[in-house]
């Protein structure tokens, strides 16, 4: 996942700027907020599971300078899900203000990878329909990254 998430975020900021406002069909869910809301959602799988907020301010892209600063928050949040990924199974309680959640470790990090995978997908789509090069997918799955690792 932190691979694909990287490569994306990498591509992402050899486009021209107005990239960045390219959307599907909510004009309000722009590759700009796409961008924010897979690092912002990284972070609170992150929290769910170790109950810490790592404390960073998360910028709204409005640069691509902001992309590359959003890219190392998320090299972090991801490291982290990583991390917790290694640890044994067990049922979480998740307290957000009033309202408290019971999960499994391995749900919340399968979710982790889903979420972002969702929005990787739909950043592309609204790329590709705004006119922008494509960004093959295909390069982007498990197996891509099996050849990338060896």
């Amino acid at each position: 996942m932190s691979w694909a998430n990287q490569r994306v975020f990498e591509i992402v900021q050899t486009l021209p700027l107005e990239a960045l406002e390219s959307y599907l069909t909510n004009p309000e869910f722009t590759v700009a907020k796409i961008l924010h809301h897979i690092v912002d959602g990284a972070e609170w799988y992150g929290y769910c599971i170790t109950g810490q907020h790592h404390g960073f301010k998360q910028v709204y892209p409005k640069e691509m300078g902001d992309v590359a600063v959003l890219a190392a928050q998320l090299l972090i949040f991801d490291a982290t899900l990583l991390e917790q990924s290694a640890r044994d199974d067990e049922m979480l309680s998740i307290v957000e203000g009033e309202v408290a959640t019971r999960n499994l470790l391995s749900t919340l990090i399968a979710q982790s990878v889903h979420h972002a995978t969702e929005h990787r997908a739909q950043l592309v789509d609204a790329l590709e329909l705004r006119g922008y090069p494509a960004i093959n997918l295909d390069d982007l799955d498990l197996w891509a990254f099996e050849a990338f690792e060896r």
